[in-house]
């Protein structure tokens, strides 16, 4: 094993071939295992936004709700598909590895999609419908929908936090050459997830309103299907990392030593805390994390203590950890402030595919003087090509500028991408309050109150989904790389998931202002900021609510990222 080590032909981060042999370079990973993985992902986005896009057409005309309720309920599901990540990378980082975690989700994923276009295909299953906008579900036939929905939320559970992960896998952090295109696998994984959306929020969107919604859930079911196809054709050209064992039961044993030494003081001398003694880790898959004063109080976890043993060699690791365990801790803790501050710009993201849409079927949705009607959920194309566009021009332009300007080899850092995007995230607010601003001048100006599609174009709305689009470049690529490279070696996969949670968080919160400002501005009988008609609402204010959150959180991430240090790792991976 030694020799291998030593050997340049073999990684020196860890990883495996399939045959559980240490990886050899030139036969696996890099950018020859990335096609599988990258196009796996092109295509589970591309069946989760060719259903979700319009998802909330589908609440209030197949299933007959409100559009306060719809908006609710969409939030409510999508908030879940990202919360069950946590689920997913608990499972991969200490028990089934990234690889069957990914693998075995999305069985439940296609389950799901399936129950759910046979729900809005087989008659019996499907709503009755009096026309092709006013349909009538029974309570069995919303439950069975909701259930494929939830089904599918649990199949992202482990897909989710898992592939980006697993790409990043694929490079050799101890490889000068393969880290720095580690960093790059960031931009274009994100790139295949716009492709897939692309197509979804284009011809998925229109065949669901012009073809049928069996037809439009059908497709995507078929999509996840070709995505686990394309995941294990790659499966003799990944590379694997071993899982490392619960790292939530590491973390409390940090905790509970903690409490129990209480009263033991840290020595002044840092050499004098417990840690493993060669340079590997004493954590399956994980390097040595440098000591840290801050949060000291949990450095008594190392303290070396007669009481630390069961017998005269066995640890007690209810009594005493590494300096590497409660480095891991701290490292955790540590991303917290940051993580808080993507809750709100995910609230801002999830707006896409709930009110802009609800905004947009209150407009002309006629291209030019034609016929020709553009679904409402279709614009979520222009944030889609807005990221197709400024993926290579981050890429190619910004970041070698910004590495001349930095001298740092990634150019700008990842606080500071994820601070732009946040700024940019204001700017998409003010754009769709404005954009409502004068479309409801023009319902007040000619007494349009009761028509349905108040004539100002939808593509008005093209600035603002252009603007999220840009956004996600920053924030949400520089979130992905920034709590892959700060987790602990053993927690990727659940610091992914920790990321993610703030776009559950971000859709529950959507969820809670909407209720929030309903109850409040519906007192006295008045229609409220978000009514069915909006032409009689402040959809507006909502938006500039947002917008004033979104200024408040860059000026807490700020602060927050001022005080951030980031991680350092010694030795080598066990």
């Amino acid at each position: 094993m030694e020799n291998l080590e030593a050997n340049d032909d073999y990684t020196k981060d860890g990883t495996l071939d399939h045959r559980g042999n240490p990886a050899n370079k030139r036969t696996t990973g890099t950018w020859k295992a990335c096609p599988y993985i990258l196009g796996n992902e092109c295509c589970e986005r591309l069946a989760y936004y060719g259903m979700s896009s319009n998802l909330i057409i589908y609440f209030t005309q197949q299933l007959n709700q409100h559009t306060a309720t719809a908006s609710r309920n969409l939030s409510n599901w999508s908030g879940t598909c990202y919360i069950m990540p946590l689920l997913g990378a608990f499972l991969a980082d200490a028990y089934l590895g990234r690889y069957w975690t990914i693998a075995s989700f999305s069985i439940i994923y296609v389950i799901g999609m399936t129950l759910l276009t046979l729900s809005a295909s087989v008659p019996g299953l499907k709503p009755t419908c009096v026309s092709k906008t006013e349909c009538h579900a029974t309570k069995a036939q919303t439950v069975v929908a909701f259930v494929a929905l939830y089904l599918v939320a649990l199949g992202t559970g482990g897909i989710k936090p898992c592939v980006s992960s697993y790409g990043a896998d694929q490079f050799d952090d101890a490889d000068d050459k393969e880290k720095h295109q580690k960093s790059s696998f960031f931009n274009w994984f994100y790139f295949s997830i716009n492709v897939g959306a692309l197509v979804a929020s284009s011809l998925l969107v229109y065949i669901q309103i012009h073809v049928g919604w069996g037809w439009g859930f059908g497709v995507p079911a078929a999509a996840m299907a070709i995505a686990v196809v394309s995941f294990f054709s790659g499966t003799r050209i990944y590379r694997y990392q071993k899982p490392g064992g619960s790292p939530l039961t590491r973390l409390c044993q940090v905790v509970v030593a903690s409490f129990r030494k209480n009263h033991v003081a840290v020595p002044a001398d840092e050499s004098l805390l417990y840690e493993a003694q060669d340079e590997k880790s004493a954590i399956v898959g994980s390097r040595k994390l440098e000591h840290t004063t801050a949060l000291s109080f949990f450095d008594k976890a190392a303290v070396v203590t007669d009481s630390d043993y069961k017998n005269d060699s066995e640890i007690d690791k209810w009594r005493l950890c590494t300096v590497t365990q409660v480095e891991e801790l701290k490292s955790i803790i540590k991303l917290l402030p940051i993580w808080a501050t993507g809750i709100i710009f995910s609230a801002v993201y999830g707006q896409m595919g709930n009110l802009f849409v609800s905004q947009a079927t209150f407009m002309d949705t006629h291209v030019g003087n034609t016929k020709f009607e553009i679904p409402e959920a279709a614009l979520s194309v222009f944030d889609t090509l807005s990221v197709i566009v400024w993926v290579p021009i981050y890429d190619k332009i910004i970041t070698p500028f910004a590495r001349k300007a930095t001298d740092r080899k990634n150019g700008l850092t990842q606080l500071q991408r994820m601070g732009i995007g946040l700024f940019i995230s204001v700017l998409a607010m003010v754009s769709a309050a404005v954009l409502e601003i004068v479309r409801l001048g023009i319902v007040k100006r000619h007494n349009l109150y009761d028509v349905q599609h108040v004539p100002i174009s939808v593509f008005w709305q093209v600035p603002q989904y252009f603007i999220i689009g840009c956004a996600e470049v920053f924030t949400f690529i520089g979130q992905l790389e920034f709590f892959y490279e700060q987790a602990p070696d053993s927690m990727r996969s659940l610091c992914s998931a920790l990321s993610l949670t703030t776009t559950a968080l971000g859709n529950y919160l959507s969820s809670l202002l909407v209720w929030i400002v309903t109850q409040y501005s519906t007192k006295g009988g008045k229609p409220g900021w978000i009514p069915d008609n909006l032409n009689y609402g402040h959809l507006d204010y909502f938006f500039w609510m947002l917008a004033g959150l979104s200024v408040l959180n860059l000026g807490a991430f700020i602060l927050v990222a001022q005080k951030f240090k980031y991680k350092k790792a010694v030795g080598t991976l066990r």
